[in-house]
């Protein structure tokens, strides 16, 4: 291996890639940009259409803390996702355009972070772990070949169809935002960890200069995984997996190294030890990332562990991990080779695992992803780019992936895991015909001479397939993301879509059967309302729906001022006594309070009570569960004594909620309460954050049994 290879510049080459990431950006905008005129969807309305919360009615501090604090996504608030929405809402009020033009932008900066991550970790993996081996050659050579590499990745990042709902459906800005930090923190930690080692020097700069021993990479790793977490969990929680993703990229690429050694040239046969890991950046992740995991686990596992949190779930910890699986192996193969069926928003039509063999894909899917972490320890060593992406994909299914009693699938939980499987396959991929390598093994007689035995010349074969498999990818990703996204454009083309993906799940029924009721706008002679009823039927009977669907049928039908079915109000007594009430049936209870409260429906009060009593009948009732039977018992019932129980129960079960505390004392006031109304004034304040509250508390300060 004594011969040289000219060394070509590389600017050309680094320009071709700036002017490839551009193309990938133009293209993404106009594959997504017929989506941007569709609608909210699904959980867009707890979280945005109907919170009040997000919709200041003036930009003032109280009211921007307001919002940021008006999440009913997690106990945690997500505020700065919260005070997003609240900025769009402010600036253009709740037009879902605007809402989702914002989520494009963010989606393209992310693209551009992926591709500047992208680049300097194959900068890494081109360059030797010791300066002094360095030539101009390989160095010129990993330079000209990343960028083109990185801009492909990060275009096949920005088309994929996964990460579609990143992008149109709204509320998750949550998880797009949240993994802009962790972007940017794995940037920032890969640049400081560069600097540490020195491998940020031009070739010519010898090992030994002091330039390389510079503090300031420690410093930049620090702040890289600390600050981004920090900020990330505010816009969403699993920003908290960053310091996770930078221990992955340390293991893989990087190997806990210290400081560059001195010169293999100069050193004795005795001094060529293979170095010792760097205790700073050891001591930075057991502070960053061991303690933390070992306190939340601590604090996370008796809820966990507890029979009444799975209730509401048609799954329990065991059928849970079972199921996780299967559908981890489902996200791989929806990733890279997605399908319109596969890909279908709605994933409650699941078959849930019971057993290893209860489908048998269950154990099949075991093995398979154990023989995938298995791959990725062998490749660590010979292809350490690859093991990163397989360990990052992993590495991202363990928070939503594991024990929380989360719902079971969601396309938006690979929106970061999607990057590790294309940092694994484009690569390859792209790889040239003929490449720099760096051999392992080295024995003692190879150490005479180290420049010429350190690296060696490889041919890759069929590079023209490669390529040619390669562009299919891209254009099959990026044609099916605007069939999708041409969907998502119109509610009710999206309904219909979605259904037809899906006709065995509940929630796409539902979702079709609610947007022609919304079309048919409670018309008897619109011909949007006889489509309305069979697709809400079929979803009612479809097995583990939840109450939605009767609950529109009788929405519908009372504002039309048709008969109601006997049959709709004992299917949902069924439904609530069999299982403890989840987030969809409280909703649709909190919906007929609504309608009835403000008399647009006419509900027979003794099946609303049948369904209220059935829905309590289960341990531990939810706050939001009992302030809604609260206020149908004293607005609708005129049962003000049941009412103020039921919100005191409420309080007690969320007492760090503003909301109960507030309907609490006005009725406290109503009842002439006037010592425990006061008591209750003196608790809210407790919760007024930032003066959050103060408009509300004035106008508690001023009702008429306070004076």
């Amino acid at each position: 291996m004594n011969q040289t290879y000219p060394i070509q510049h590389s600017t050309p080459t680094h320009r071709r890639a700036w002017w490839l990431l551009l193309a990938a950006l133009i293209l993404t905008v106009a594959v997504y940009w017929p989506g941007l005129s569709g609608g909210f969807l699904f959980d867009d309305y707890p979280n945005i259409v109907d919170n009040h919360g997000v919709q200041p009615q003036d930009a003032h501090f109280s009211s921007l803390v307001g919002a940021a604090l008006s999440s009913p996504a997690s106990e945690f608030k997500r505020p700065l996702a919260s005070l997003s929405f609240a900025v769009n809402y402010l600036i253009t009020g709740l037009d879902p355009y605007w809402m989702k033009l914002t989520n494009l932008v963010l989606h393209l900066l992310n693209g551009l972070l992926v591709f500047l991550l992208t680049k300097i970790l194959l900068q890494c993996v081109g360059l030797s772990s010791t300066t002094e081996t360095r030539s101009q050659t390989m160095e010129s050579a990993a330079q000209r070949s990343a960028g083109v590499t990185a801009a492909l990745v990060s275009a096949g990042w920005m088309l994929l169809p996964i990460n579609l709902t990143g992008v149109l459906y709204v509320v998750q800005r949550m998880e797009s935002m949240a993994n802009l930090f962790v972007l940017l923190g794995l940037l920032g930690y890969v640049a400081g960890r560069k600097r540490m080692l020195g491998l940020d020097q031009p070739a010519n700069v010898h090992a030994d200069s002091p330039s390389w021993r510079s503090p300031s990479g420690y410093l930049i790793c620090t702040l890289s995984i600390t600050a981004p977490t920090v900020v990330g969990i505010l816009a969403k929680e699993t920003a908290v997996m960053l310091p996770l993703y930078a221990l992955l990229v340390e293991w893989a690429i990087f190997g806990f190294r210290p400081s560059p050694p001195v010169s293999m040239h100069r050193a004795s046969p005795s001094d060529r030890r293979p170095p010792r890991h760097d205790r700073r950046v050891v001591f930075l992740f057991l502070l960053a990332l061991v303690v933390p995991m070992t306190v939340g686990v601590a604090w996370l596992l008796p809820g966990v562990l507890r029979a009444e949190n799975w209730a509401s779930r048609d799954f329990t910890l065991g059928t849970r991990l079972l199921s996780e699986a299967r559908i981890i192996v489902d996200y791989i193969v929806w990733t890279l080779l997605p399908t319109p069926d596969a890909l279908s928003f709605y994933h409650d039509d699941f078959q849930i695992s019971t057993g290893l063999l209860k489908p048998w894909t269950t154990l099949a899917s075991i093995v398979a992803l154990a023989a995938l972490l298995a791959l990725a320890i062998w490749l660590r060593q010979r292809q350490p780019l690859a093991a990163l992406g397989i360990a990052l994909f992993l590495g991202c299914q363990l928070l939503t992936g594991t024990i929380l009693p989360l719902e079971l699938i969601y396309e938006h939980r690979n929106y970061f895991a999607s990057f590790g499987l294309l940092l694994t396959v484009i690569p390859w991929l792209t790889a040239p015909s003929s490449v720099w390598y760096r051999k392992t093994g080295l024995t003692s007689a190879d150490a005479q001479n180290y420049e010429n035995n350190r690296w060696a010349f490889a041919r890759l074969p069929m590079a023209l397939p490669r390529y040619a498999l390669l562009t299919g990818l891209l254009l099959c990703w990026a044609a099916l993301t605007a069939i999708t996204a041409y969907a998502w454009g119109n509610p009710l083309r999206l309904a219909e879509d979605l259904a037809s993906r899906a006709p065995q799940s509940p929630r796409a029924e539902y979702e079709l059967g609610r947007t022609y009721i919304i079309y048919s706008h409670y018309d008897r002679s619109s011909p949007f309302t006889e489509l309305a009823y069979p697709p809400l039927e079929r979803a009612a009977k479809l097995p583990d729906s939840s109450i939605l669907p009767e609950q529109a049928l009788i929405f519908m039908n009372s504002r039309m001022h048709l008969p109601l079915k006997d049959a709709w109000w004992d299917s949902m007594v069924i439904k609530l006594k069999a299982r403890k009430p989840g987030v969809q049936d409280e909703s649709s209870l909190a919906a007929l309070t609504q309608c009835a409260r403000e008399q647009r429906c006419a509900l027979p009060e003794q099946r609303m009570v049948q369904v209220f009593l059935a829905a309590l009948a289960h341990p531990e009732p939810s706050a939001r569960l009992l302030a809604t039977y609260g206020d149908y018992a004293w607005n609708v019932l005129n049962d003000h004594d049941l009412g103020l129980r039921m919100i005191k129960e409420a309080v007690s079960a969320q007492p760090i909620e503003p909301a109960y505390q507030i309907t609490l004392i006005r009725m406290l006031a109503a009842q002439g309460e006037k010592i425990e109304a006061e008591a209750a004034i003196k608790r809210l304040e407790a919760l007024n954050i930032g003066g959050r509250l103060d408009t509300s508390l004035s106008g508690l300060r001023a009702l008429p049994g306070l004076q």
